[in-house]
């Protein structure tokens, strides 16, 4: 009965912490949305035994991102930059997770990635220099800059580090082919 009472007693405790930060999880709102749209799942899906076919659809995906992204700041209309540049920076980096979580499995299943990763090696050296070029050019104003900075950061710093990765993962892959030729 004690033990009962203890239980009792240490979850009543645990829920009276967990409860206010789960009712702020759900006055929060939920704006995350499918980075793909239906015709794309689609090819994803036609494609989901090809490697190669697979990745060359995500770096598609992932340049049509920075073409819209690159064509919403030129226009002079837009309004609100900031924030369409956040939300598109943010699906950008959400479609360039999909590829590197592909490539995860793919490496998982013992694929030979050497050439998929080829171009995929050029695409993030194509990313990089989009990106620097948007972290370098002029902002409006400096409350623009604010809405989009972090996100802008996480993704130059997640094509960096990720371009290591697939440098090394090429490495490693060509050092694979070499050992299965013997």
């Amino acid at each position: 009965m004690i033990l009962m009472f203890r239980k009792f007693v240490r979850f009543a405790a645990a829920a009276a912490v967990l409860l206010p930060s789960v009712r702020l999880c759900a006055a929060r709102p939920q704006h995350q949305s499918e980075p793909l749209n239906p015709v794309e799942i689609d090819q994803l899906r036609d494609a989901a035994q090809d490697p190669e076919q697979r990745i060359k659809l995500f770096l598609q995906f992932a340049r049509a991102r920075l073409a819209a992204l690159e064509q919403m700041r030129a226009d002079p209309k837009v309004k609100d930059r900031g924030q369409q540049t956040h939300d598109m920076l943010q699906t950008f980096l959400d479609v360039y997770d999909e590829l590197n979580d592909n490539i995860d499995t793919f490496v998982d299943r013992r694929a030979d990635l050497r050439r998929p990763l080829k171009t995929v090696i050029e695409a993030d050296t194509e990313f990089q220099a989009r990106l620097r070029a948007l972290k370098t050019s002029a902002a409006t104003s400096k409350a623009e800059v604010e809405q989009y900075r972090f996100v802008l950061e996480n993704v130059v710093d997640t094509v960096d580090g990720n371009t290591q990765d697939h440098r090394q993962l090429m490495v490693e892959q060509e050092e694979a082919a070499k050992h299965k030729k013997k």
